[in-house]
């Protein structure tokens, strides 16, 4: 396979701007399938990328999902991701694997409160992309003001590469500005493109848009700027200065259409193929494991040629009823059926069994990937993260990003057969998923499930009733808080302990302070070699391990800078251990001193509602503790950003449904943790202690 000829896309957006609706037309123009499905169709199919029972039930896509399509003899692999912040994980290890993304955008909506995470997860792993303005044929469509959206809130040097002909109702084709023609999508699914001279009211706006267009461009091709001054400019010309600006991550080529009206798919593809890269253009690095020198590790950049020993990256798990499906993405060299590699984690040899490429849910086998493919492996046991590799030292390719949850729920199994079974469920869920995770309070015996929002939670709770037959209840809803401090305190304790052999003795003295900006900080201040260098890690353990549990209700403590600076040894009885138990009990007895608190995670919250519940919105958000931080009105419709506490957001969906006539849809994210109320933190503490 001619590599300069493969691209691979996710496709990425807010809640509701028509991502698989998107990734529905283009396969169905790819001609991968052969009937076009809707997310909530009559005939109950569902879209082809939502495969999961609950994904058609529901109309939302919680699982990304993986396919490959032909365009113009052009490979392309596509991830298709949810749009819910509760299933950011899914977004993350996408983006992590992926080239290049489109990035979705609502005509009416525009930049809404998960495009800004997406951007977010973009730039963290540097991916070009290009925006496609969906849903031109609703009312209030205005492409126009969500360009301008993509350069005022997200800070992209975003340009139109086409305009509207009509809109809402009237919305009929779209003109290339480049090109300076019309194009209008005709037959029963839009599958017929016809080309068109520019209708007469639009031909001076047209002209003016494509000098904008070029005058923002030229910036990346100091050809296209003299061609261009002496009138001499080519399509080639401006074609190939997109390109480098989209490549250096500085220009967001915008795209316009309607997918569920079949209208400027086409030309969506074919920006694909001509303004993103493919994999020999971007660069890829992988860490020298044995390398480490004073604090740096050496790196090697991974190279796209099929003939080198290959390297490849684990981002995604799924456990069926058949075995595990890894799905893994090749950076360099080839990987054959029947062939091994080694898993660099655990060093140990896996040989290729199987070897798929993934179309939703359905699987086609291979002989053969190469790098830059997007692949499964079936029955391989690894963990996602890992890193496959036959290279001559071990490398690993860098992780992918996991927030942490931030709520969690209690859930008991009616009798012996569902805690089996729901033993099950959760090995398989914790394993696929690294946001959703499970404990059992040692306290109170109860099996607690943590996850990144409701939705999340009750998604999983759903899949085990249904997927694993577990009869479950749930307790309430729980909010992941966390302990601080608020004071300095000194801390001067020694740890002595003496049995019949050798004993246990070491003594410690620092400070533990408040550190707003870290989650933990160990600062070693030593000096004269009073705690020998060796003992200094054990004393960063001991305090990390003390940090599992606060004194107030038991929750992790953050934001803590523990300064060591004298101590003691003893000839005979020092050790790595005893210098770690000082460190735990030196901080568990000096920490109530410092004034502890309780920290809250808060959400950023935003609800779109027409505006006359306006003013009941503001109210019920204010009685849940909400700070208003802005509002945008537009003609009818307003958005309010406000940050409101995640315990007072439990059962939010309902009332805003019941005040606004089921008009308003909220969405939510974690923001920052913020120290609880006096008043509300003496009810958590009378909360817990019960509990206890």
């Amino acid at each position: 396979m001619d590599i300069s000829k493969l691209r691979n896309i996710g496709i990425s957006a807010h809640i509701d701007s028509g991502k698989t609706t998107l990734t529905e037309r283009i396969l169905y123009y790819c001609k991968k399938i052969h009937r076009i499905s809707e997310v909530k169709g009559k005939d109950g199919k569902g879209a082809t990328m939502d495969s999961m029972e609950l994904e058609k039930e529901r109309g939302i896509t919680i699982s990304s999902a993986a396919t490959n399509v032909e365009w113009n003899g052009y490979s392309i692999n596509i991830i298709d991701t949810p749009g819910h912040v509760d299933f950011t994980i899914e977004v993350e290890r996408a983006l992590r694997v992926l080239d290049s993304a489109v990035l979705v955008l609502c005509a009416v909506g525009g930049v809404q409160s998960q495009t800004i995470t997406v951007n977010r997860q973009l730039k963290r792993y540097k991916v070009p992309h290009l925006a496609f303005i969906n849903k031109c044929d609703r009312i209030g469509a205005n492409p126009y003001k969500v360009t301008k959206q993509l350069s005022e809130k997200l800070g992209y040097k975003a340009v139109l590469m086409q305009l509207p002909i009509g809109l809402e109702d009237k919305f009929e084709g779209i003109i290339d500005l480049v090109k300076q023609k019309a194009y209008y999508f005709d037959g029963p699914n839009g599958e017929v493109v016809s080309e068109g001279q520019i209708p007469y009211d639009y031909k001076e706006e047209s002209i003016k848009m494509r000098e904008m267009l070029i005058d923002v461009v030229s910036t990346y091709s100091d050809v296209l700027t003299e061609s261009y001054l002496d009138g001499s400019e080519t399509e080639e010309l401006i074609y190939n200065a997109v390109r480098h600006g989209t490549l250096s991550l500085e220009l967001t080529p915008v795209f316009i259409g309607s997918a569920f009206k079949n209208k400027g798919i086409q030309p969506l593809l074919d920006a694909v193929i001509r303004f993103l890269p493919d994999p020999s253009e971007i660069q890829n690095n992988a860490v020298l494991l044995e390398s480490k020198k004073d604090g740096f590790t050496d790196t090697i950049e991974l190279k796209p040629d099929p003939d080198l020993p290959p390297v490849a990256l684990v981002f995604k798990l799924e456990d069926g009823p058949y075995g595990q499906l890894s799905f893994l993405r090749i950076y360099q060299g080839s990987i054959k059926k029947g062939s091994e590699i080694i898993n660099v984690r655990n060093n140990k040899r896996i040989r290729i069994g199987r070897l798929l490429k993934m179309h939703a849910d359905e699987m086609e086998e291979m002989n053969m990937a190469v790098c830059g493919d997007i692949v499964a492996l079936f029955g391989v046991d690894c963990e996602s993260g890992d890193t496959f590799s036959n290279y001559p030292e071990p490398v690993s390719l860098t992780d992918i990003h996991i927030p942490d949850p931030v709520i969690s729920l209690a859930i008991f199994p009616e009798d012996k057969k569902s805690e089996e079974n729901l033993a099950k469920a959760i090995n398989r869920f914790t394993k696929e998923d690294p946001t959703f995770k499970c404990y059992v309070d040692p306290e109170s015996k109860e099996t607690i499930i943590k996850g990144m929002g409701e939705l999340h939670l009750d998604v999983y709770i759903e899949r085990m009733r249904r997927e694993y037959n577990v009869k479950i209840h749930t307790g309430k809803p729980q909010v992941a808080y966390r302990e601080t401090i608020s004071k300095s305190v000194p801390f001067d304790y020694t740890h002595k302990k003496q049995t019949g052999g050798a004993g246990q003795y070491a003594r410690i003295a620092g400070i533990i302070e408040p550190s707003p900006e870290l989650d933990y900080e160990f600062i070693d201040e030593i000096k004269g070699g009073v705690i020998p260098r060796e003992y200094l890690s054990s004393c960063d353990k001991g305090f990390k391990e003390a940090m599992e549990k606060g004194p107030v209700i038991g929750f992790p403590l953050t934001n803590i800078k523990v300064i060591i600076n004298d101590g003691n040894t003893h000839p005979v009885d020092s050790s790595d251990m005893a210098f770690r138990v000082a460190a735990r009990d030196a901080l568990k007895i000096n920490i109530s001193k410092a004034g502890p608190q309780i920290l809250e995670p808060v959400m950023s919250v935003t609800v779109e509602t027409p505006s006359e519940f306006q003013g009941v919105i503001y109210s019920s958000l204010k009685q849940r503790r909400g700070i208003i931080v802005s509002t945008t009105e537009d003609d009818t419709f307003t958005r309010i950003d406000a940050e409101v506490p995640l315990s007072e957001l439990f059962g939010y969906a309902t009332v805003l449904r019941s005040i606004t006539q089921g008009k308003a849809a909220y969405t939510m994210e974690f923001h920052h943790y913020s120290r609880v109320p006096l008043q509300i933190g003496e009810k958590i503490i009378k909360q817990y202690s019960k509990s206890k």
